[in-house]
């Protein structure tokens, strides 16, 4: 019965998410090479040890922030590569930018979410680093942080989808993060997913 307990019950959308920006991750590593990319505050010395399957189940064990909110650090993330084409999420700054995204998220979405020191502890980085992370990231997305209903429905179909469409010979095809939409326009964005 303890072991029961004990056993926490991951939503799909940490699967689909990891997913996602492990192909997002390894597609960009490669191309790193053809297209020149800037270091950031994101960016690690080495590639943690951690998967990022691994280390967005911790983020969810711990830091008991709905499961809408990790689709919101999607369209952060998301949103954060379309204004910093420059700095593309690849394994060397992937762990640092999703701690991020889900604390910006869980701030804004939740009422109740931990302080950043906590979510430092997480994500196994200093509370100083944490800091500078969220302001870089918040200015980085021009601290465009507002996700309307159609959009935040659009990335959960979009991230089904994905998963629907995932085939071993598929996993080159994904170079971008993002659907590619203007989250204003609802007719492109039904267009988008009709594709």
């Amino acid at each position: 019965m303890a072991e029961l307990e004990n056993t926490v019950v991951m939503p799909k959308v940490i699967t689909f998410l990891s997913s996602l920006l492990q192909r997002v991750a390894e597609s960009n590593d490669v191309n790193h090479r053809l297209e020149p990319q800037k270091i950031s505050v994101f960016h690690g010395l080495t590639r943690p040890t951690i998967s990022i399957q691994t280390y967005l189940e911790r983020i969810f064990k711990y830091a008991n922030c709905s499961p809408s909110c990790y689709v919101v650090a999607y369209v952060y993330l998301d949103r954060f590569a379309q204004r910093q084409p420059s700095l593309p999420i690849n394994s060397f700054n992937v762990h640092r930018l999703l701690i991020t995204s889900v604390l910006v998220s869980a701030k804004f979405m939740d009422d109740m979410y931990y302080n950043n020191a906590y979510y430092a502890k997480v994500g196994g980085i200093s509370t100083t680093e944490m800091n500078f992370l969220e302001v870089d990231f918040l200015f980085g997305l021009s601290f465009n942080l507002n996700v309307t209903p159609p959009t935040f429905h659009t990335y959960c179909s979009y991230l089904q989808k994905e998963m629907l469409l995932e085939s071993p010979l598929d996993i080159g095809r994904s170079l971008k993060l993002h659907c590619c939409f203007n989250e204003d326009d609802s007719t492109h964005q039904k267009q988008q997913l009709a594709v």
